[in-house]
């Protein structure tokens, strides 16, 4: 960071003594440059300030589950899995589905994805809750407005040394024939694995890999990830009941709202955060919503 500074600095010093038009215009494009470096470095450091706490810096598991409303919330939930994945690709993150359940016509009910990169759960924890959708329906004849919602949650995976109990009788597992690519042995075999926590009720799958047991540890590791985000959720609840009258903290609640007709805006209930731009939005561009979570979240601890 001071190297860079160091260099604009110089680069401004020879600006103004500079006479020549030309290298005028040259070292002006290589200072701009500079700032713009300068920028980006200084809002990196910032956004890492913010993400102290425990797990911030681990992988993430994202689930992204279609609501009521049949086809409609299921290609919702497709937008919402196009839209992380471009932002896994601009930030840099490796982006791999370990289960994926198509609608009956279109989209997708369910998909579980595990995300690898530096501070991915940090990043991604801003997006857990409901997601709203209002558009004019591309399956409604009569084109009318239609409003869908998708659950989108966001859990840490966490280190082998975090004490999570679970006991096996708690746990009921499925195979089944694992469907979509991964070749003949996958389609021909009962490889993939679902588990069931019956005390929570939390469901966990992966069907990615070719084999039964190395599809059954990504579903131990997801599962124990789940549980223990779980168990913190109902000590969180515990707190805010005494904090909180007003339930300004409701897991699962509506948090983003993104509205394509009859004008275009992506609003943030929590930080009131907007983008006009929803296209954008929907291609990957929530790290502004990402930062204003985080900032807002780091005003209520403080």
């Amino acid at each position: 960071m001071m190297a860079v500074l160091d260099d604009a600095d110089v680069m401004l010093e020879l600006l103004e003594l500079e006479e020549d038009e030309t290298q005028l215009a040259q070292g002006d494009a290589e200072l701009s440059a500079s700032l713009k470096k300068i920028a980006k470095l200084f809002n990196d450091m910032e956004l890492k300030s913010l993400l102290g706490n425990k797990f911030d810096a681990n992988n993430a598991y994202l689930t992204i589950n279609a609501g009521a409303g049949g086809t409609e919330s299921c290609d919702w939930a497709s937008m919402l899995y196009r839209m992380y994945h471009r932002f896994c690709e601009r930030n840099g993150f490796k982006f791999s589905v370990l289960d994926m359940q198509d609608g009956e016509e279109a989209g997708i009910k369910s998909v579980s994805a595990h995300i690898e990169g530096p501070y991915a759960y940090g990043m991604l924890k801003a997006e857990r809750g409901v997601h709203r959708l209002v558009r004019i329906s591309p399956f409604d004849s009569a084109s009318r407005r239609h409003t869908s919602f998708t659950a989108v949650d966001v859990v840490a995976e966490i280190d082998d040394d975090v004490d999570v109990e679970i006991n096996e009788s708690d746990i009921r597992v499925d195979t089944y024939r694992a469907s979509g690519s991964g070749g003949q042995h996958v389609n021909t075999t009962d490889s993939a694995v679902r588990m069931t926590h019956i005390p929570t009720g939390i469901v966990v799958a992966c069907q990615s890999e070719r084999s039964q047991h190395a599809n059954r540890d990504k579903v131990i590791k997801m599962l124990t990830a789940k549980v223990y985000e779980w168990q913190m959720d109902q000590k969180r609840k515990e707190i805010e009941k005494f904090y909180d009258p007003k339930g300004a903290i409701a897991w699962g609640s509506q948090i983003r709202s993104y509205v394509l007709q009859p004008y275009t805006m992506v609003k943030d209930h929590r930080t009131n955060e907007e983008a006009g731009n929803a296209q954008g939005v929907l291609d990957g561009e929530i790290m502004p919503f990402i930062e204003a979570y985080l900032k807002d979240k780091r005003k209520q601890d403080a």
